[in-house]
């Protein structure tokens, strides 16, 4: 039986639907786990995360869902700090391990540290952070007095984020709560829903599925770049992984082009009436990183140079056609096609997100 034919629109419609940006999330911690993460590097993560919740609230609550552990922040996609759901973080970082980087040639001369190594560091840095917040010099100090890995004082003294990475990809450290103040590690359980890192067989097929659910109609190619790009998962791996879950799949033509969705989502996909829509987000917005900026869909080729560079979108019925900005106390669209009537109204909605005049 030929797959069922949707449009784009409605397959755009239906992902800011699922993505809260139509209608808002009950929790800072649904739209992250939606979302898989939201960068905090280059972005706005409070923005973000707010713009997707029907009860924004005040300014500042992404840092009290990191504060009571609702949220976590770890190093996890492209290398840099994410927010990330607590009960699913585990997953992204199994992946994110899959590679074993720190087994790497370069990696064990440089530090004169050899795989084996590893577990009993490991069980030392835990220790450590276990009182945590705490900065890596503690770590350091805890260091000085062994005979294996006193060498490592000062890399921990330095704040080395290239050997702190591994660690959290590890579960074995997460960053503090503050967002603004210096680097500081903690245990990842002090989250309450904190899940442990499952097995890779396990966690690869998860997290497959949780991208075409939050991000499809999708293709493989978009699964390469989120999680291969975004998390060295291995393109080998992300393809007996997508076979695995082929079965949970429904493939959708889409103005003549094969993409997918959850086949439990199919139904409502075909059943999707899109209406207009204008979001303004903040620069490096998932809605634009996790299909990523190749994908013409999201960011027309026109528009991929300042997407790629955080610049603030205008999306337009889930396209980026503009940008904006702040001058002073006033929202500067930079966006032709966006109809006046509904920016205004979406202006209005950043002005009272941000509780700017």
């Amino acid at each position: 039986m030929a797959p069922p034919t949707v449009s784009r629109q409605q397959c755009l419609w239906w992902r800011l639907h699922r993505q809260h940006l139509l209608t808002g999330a009950s929790s800072p911690t649904e739209v992250v786990r939606t979302l898989a993460a939201v960068s905090v590097n280059g972005s706005d993560p409070d923005l973000a995360v707010r713009r997707r919740l029907a009860s924004p609230g005040e300014p500042g609550e992404v840092q009290r869902a990191l504060a009571d552990g609702r949220l976590m922040r770890t190093f996890s996609f492209r290398g840099s700090v994410q927010l990330m759901a607590p009960e699913t973080a585990g997953t992204y970082l199994a992946l994110r391990s899959a590679g074993r980087q720190w087994e790497l040639r370069s990696w064990v001369e440089h530090y004169r540290l050899e795989p084996e190594d590893w577990p009993d560091l490991r069980a030392i840095v835990r220790e450590v952070v276990s009182g945590g917040p705490v900065p890596p010099p503690a770590v350091a100090d805890a260091l000085v007095g062994s005979r294996r890995f006193a060498h490592l004082a000062r890399e921990f003294a330095a704040e080395n984020h290239t050997l702190i990475k591994p660690l959290a990809w590890q579960g074995d450290v997460a960053l503090g709560p503050d967002l603004t103040g210096p680097l500081m590690m903690q245990s990842p359980s002090v989250a309450p829903a904190w899940a442990g890192i499952p097995p890779l067989d396990e966690a690869g097929p998860r997290a497959v599925l949780e991208y075409v659910a939050g991000y499809g109609p999708t293709t493989p190619g978009h699964v390469d770049h989120w999680l291969g790009e975004g998390l060295s998962a291995g393109r080998a791996r992300l393809r007996r992984w997508w076979g695995e879950v082929q079965d949970r799949l429904a493939e959708v033509d889409v103005d003549g082009e094969p993409r997918w969705v959850l086949a439990d989502d199919a139904a409502e996909l075909v059943g999707v009436r899109p209406e207009p829509s204008v979001v303004l987000l903040p620069g490096k917005d998932d809605w634009v990183m996790g299909p990523g900026t190749k994908d013409t869909w999201v960011v027309p080729a026109e528009h991929r140079t300042a997407m790629t560079r955080g610049a603030n979108p205008v999306v337009v019925d889930g396209a980026v056609r503009g940008t904006w900005r702040l001058d002073r106390d006033a929202v500067q669209l930079d966006c032709p096609e966006v109809p006046p009537a509904a920016a205004e109204a979406e202006v209005a909605r950043l002005r009272a997100l941000l509780r700017s005049p």
